[in-house]
């Protein structure tokens, strides 16, 4: 069954530090392991760039790359499709995630078969 893994991090979230969380060689090296397990179908990091996309009150579309925003306290930093044979498996990669340390969380959501 395939499986998304959010790899998921708060705003100003004091158990993150000064660098966020994890560091980048953390995520290397799980990329690494994750990869070479051969469960992955595709895996993804996102820059600090973003782009909106929303309906104004005239129900207008609007595309907006700077300001104002909701003021969001969570983000997706990146995420992995996997190919494992059930949840828990899911829930073990997750659980070795350096995105499940202090600071972050990995959302799994199962892939729809359509």
């Amino acid at each position: 069954m395939k499986y998304a893994l959010l790899l998921m991090g708060h705003v100003d979230d004091p158990a993150c530090g000064d660098d966020g969380g994890a560091s980048p060689d953390e995520f290397f090296a799980f990329d690494e392991e994750i990869t070479r397990a051969g469960v992955v179908v595709s895996s993804f990091a996102l820059e600090d760039e973003r782009v909106f996309v929303h309906s104004d009150d005239a129900g207008e579309r609007v595309v907006a790359s700077s300001g104002p925003f909701a003021e969001v306290r969570e983000f997706v930093g990146g995420g992995y499709i996997i190919d494992v044979a059930d949840i828990d498996a899911a829930i073990e990669w997750a659980r070795r995630s350096p995105g499940s340390a202090p600071g972050g969380h990995v959302e799994i959501r199962p892939i729809a078969p359509y």
